[in-house]
């Protein structure tokens, strides 16, 4: 079983402050919990990788890679390095912990961390079922979990 901790850096809250008479919205940080990722032995033994889509925007083209779990992967004509942390076939999250309650492709997620020429851009989960759950904004790339990658027998 792997596992491993997640720091959430923050925790936006929103309220609204009566100044003058006036209601104005404030947004105030404070820290997050602490997630655990376990990703069970059987998960590691059947998936190898994830299928990502790249989208380059300004060319309107789409480029679709295989990307193993665990290792740095450039993506071609970019500068782009893409590294799967943790795949997930049945994504659940239950206060601190997020782990699989199958190992069938029920809500595939993948936690992923993506940098352009070193400087992070994105890190987070993206799932192939809802692409709009935490969406990269990225003026030139966007990014889509397309499917898993099995180990071969």
């Amino acid at each position: 079983m792997i596992v491993f901790s997640v720091s959430v850096l923050c925790s936006c809250q929103e309220r609204t402050e009566r100044t003058h008479g006036t209601l104005i919205p404030r947004t105030s940080h404070r820290p997050g919990k602490e997630k655990t990722i376990i990703v069970p032995p059987e998960v590691s033994q059947r998936w190898k990788g994830v299928k990502l889509a790249v989208i380059d925007k300004t060319r309107g083209t789409e480029n679709i890679y295989a990307v193993p779990v665990g290792t740095p992967f450039k993506a071609a004509s970019s500068t782009l390095t893409i590294t799967v942390d943790a795949f997930l076939p049945a994504f659940t999250m239950e206060g601190t912990t997020i782990t699989t309650s199958s190992n069938e492709l029920v809500n595939p997620g993948a936690k992923v961390n993506i940098s352009e020429n070193g400087i992070p851009v994105f890190q987070g989960w993206l799932f192939s079922k809802f692409p709009n759950t935490h969406a990269v904004t990225h003026p030139k790339y966007g990014f889509s979990l397309i499917g898993a990658v099995p180990l071969q027998k």
